[in-house]
């Protein structure tokens, strides 16, 4: 067996994590990444049929059933991740019940997955169902995106449509917009199904007055999905007690969305 600590995935891991927490993003024990890994590269570096232990995840995933997720632990800090990844990180694999998960690696001192572990499983179901090639959703705090969020009113197109008019690359990185949901107790299976239903229609999904969840491809696209969120959140609040003397416009935002390909929520914007 190959070590499992040179194994990209356990690498992005660390990286992410660390640089999650050094862009202040992750306070504390604040926020949580899931990353759906492939069975023949991880049996590269584990024996799958030894199974550390059972964890009830509280919720029924069959539709995750057999697969293998690495994902941060309840109470870990970010900014202890790539030091002690054995102990911050678990592997886990969806067992035939649907709601256990079976314990491959990590969490060696008798932890377990985040408190958001439905939340993310019903999201990764949910992008799943509309694009087979989703593979990582990840929960953050980023601190201008929140702040945007006790000044602004929390209407998802209104929202999306500020995001949008912040920096020209918006509109085409994240074209489908931002979902936005109001306050909701954490850690519950409430919120993970409010979210999930969010994932249908939005990579990007804002939890009110607490912080946000994506969801990509791969983990670049996640973060950069995020971090350019934040970014347009960023200019929004260093602008908004400031007359507005220029804008992107609406027709210059379909120009953008025209020219780049994507498939843009045309009803979020204020076409004439």
């Amino acid at each position: 067996m190959k070590d499992i600590l040179t194994a990209i995935f356990v690498t992005e891991m660390r990286k992410t994590t660390a640089n999650m927490y050094r862009l202040g993003w992750d306070e504390r024990n604040g926020g949580n990444i899931s990353y759906l890994l492939d069975e023949a590269e991880v049996a590269e570096y584990l024996d799958l049929k030894k199974v550390i232990r059972e964890i009830p995840t509280g919720f029924d995933a069959k539709p995750l059933i057999g697969k293998i997720f690495i994902v941060t632990g309840t109470g870990k800090y970010f900014k202890n991740v790539d030091e002690d990844p054995e102990t911050n990180l678990g592997i886990v694999r969806i067992k035939e019940d649907g709601t256990t998960a079976e314990l491959l690696w990590g969490f060696k001192d008798g932890g377990k997955f985040t408190s958001e572990f439905p939340a993310h499983m019903m999201s990764h179901m949910a992008r799943l169902s509309v694009d087979p090639q989703n593979r990582v959703v990840m929960h953050c705090h980023p601190t201008n995106l929140l702040a945007m969020n006790y000044v602004h009113e929390l209407d998802e197109a209104k929202f999306t449509h500020t995001l949008w008019e912040m920096c020209t690359e918006c509109i085409v990185v994240f074209p489908d917009g931002v979902g936005v949901l109001p306050w909701m107790l954490c850690g519950t299976n409430e919120i993970g199904e409010a979210t999930a239903k969010k994932m249908k229609d939005f990579r990007v999904v804002v939890w009110a007055l607490h912080g946000v969840y994506g969801a990509g491809k791969d983990m670049d696209e996640t973060f950069g999905l995020i971090e350019t969120v934040e970014k347009a959140a960023e200019i929004f609040m260093l602008t908004a007690h400031l007359p507005r003397l220029n804008t992107i416009k609406d027709e210059d935002m379909v120009k953008l969305a025209e020219h780049f390909g994507v498939k843009y929520r045309k009803d979020f914007l204020r076409l004439k």
